[in-house]
């Protein structure tokens, strides 16, 4: 396959660490190329400038290889700096031209800091998805994690809560579920995709006795689709949707909003969730953690979900291919 391409997040945070820790666990099992400045990477990183992407393959044995994009200051760890956020955005840019020219097959994002973006370089997007979305052409995305034992899709992602239930639409619902659908079939290798879709309320409304969502808005989406031919259980109450034999049931579960998503997957698998964007035109894979500064050049940062973004990543490009 041709190489993977991991942009170097916020050069702050814990994303060149676990980069070079990556790629020495990995070893040259998966070419992978980190874009960013070399002189942000750990003083012992074992690291290959390359000018070629054919070069990863060679290189990824025994060192990260590095397509070098020079930084305007120098990382301090644990210390953003909104110098670095140009630098940021524009490797992103590179990196997704290079995937959506063929010459990668697919995107790792290391994490950014939003607030130091915005601080730096005027950021307008709310994250990593949003302005992937845009370079991609405005396409319609969802957020998916992932882990071997469930995968999530929140509808709506970073709201305040008391803000939920006059952002969601039968729109964006149904594009959701359309979305994910065809993720798993494509990109996970699905057939017959079963999602389970949680109700806004407790208990799933209860009958409307707790909330009308679930009978005016839920619903009419799910039979619409279930129509259609989709495999589709719900709305369901999301107390009861997480253990472990509820959730041999279905493929994804959809959920309303962003903690009824996260909190029960970091609950199973908090080192090794995935972060994936759907209905992307390229693969998006990430870490599902920030940039975590507290640890920063400490040596205690955990690879293993950079790690998982990266197999993840590869699965689906070689499905894709």
């Amino acid at each position: 396959m041709k190489p993977l391409v991991m942009s170097c997040g916020d050069p702050a945070g814990i994303g060149p660490e676990i980069a070079v820790a990556a790629r020495a666990a990995l070893g040259g099992s998966i070419p992978l190329v980190w874009i960013g400045d070399p002189a942000h990477l750990p003083n012992d990183a074992q690291w290959e400038a390359i000018s070629e992407l054919s070069r990863a393959s060679s290189v990824s044995a025994t060192a990260l290889p590095v397509l070098r994009h020079p930084f305007a200051a120098p990382a301090r760890p644990g210390r953003p700096d909104p110098a670095h956020a140009a630098g940021v955005i524009e490797v992103i840019a590179r990196a997704v031209g290079l995937v959506q020219s063929g010459a990668a097959s697919g995107l790792v994002t290391c994490p950014i800091n939003k607030a130091a973006l915005k601080a730096g370089a005027n950021f307008a997007f709310p994250g990593h998805t949003e302005y992937l979305a845009d370079l991609a052409g405005g396409v319609e995305v969802v957020m998916m994690l992932a882990c071997p034992e469930l995968r999530v899709v929140p509808v709506t992602i970073h709201l305040p809560l008391a803000e939920v239930p006059g952002d969601l639409t039968p729109d964006m619902l149904e594009q959701s579920l359309r979305i994910t659908h065809r993720a798993l079939i494509e990109d996970f290798g699905v057939a017959h995709p079963r999602l389970a879709v949680a109700g806004l309320n407790p208990h799933a409304g209860e009958l409307g006795t707790m909330g009308q969502e679930e009978i005016t808005l839920i619903q009419p989406v799910l039979e619409k689709l279930r129509a259609e031919g989709m495999v589709l259980q719900g709305p369901l109450p999301a107390d009861s949707m997480f253990h472990a034999k509820a959730r041999a049931g279905y493929d994804a579960a959809i959920c309303m909003y962003h903690d009824q998503a996260l909190i029960p997957i970091k609950t199973i698998d908090f080192a090794g969730g995935v972060n994936v964007t759907l209905g992307l035109p390229f693969i998006r894979t990430s870490p599902d953690h920030g940039t975590a500064y507290d640890i920063a050049g400490k040596g205690l940062a955990d690879p293993a979900s950079l790690i998982a973004a990266i197999r993840l990543a590869a699965e689906m490009a070689r499905r894709r291919a």
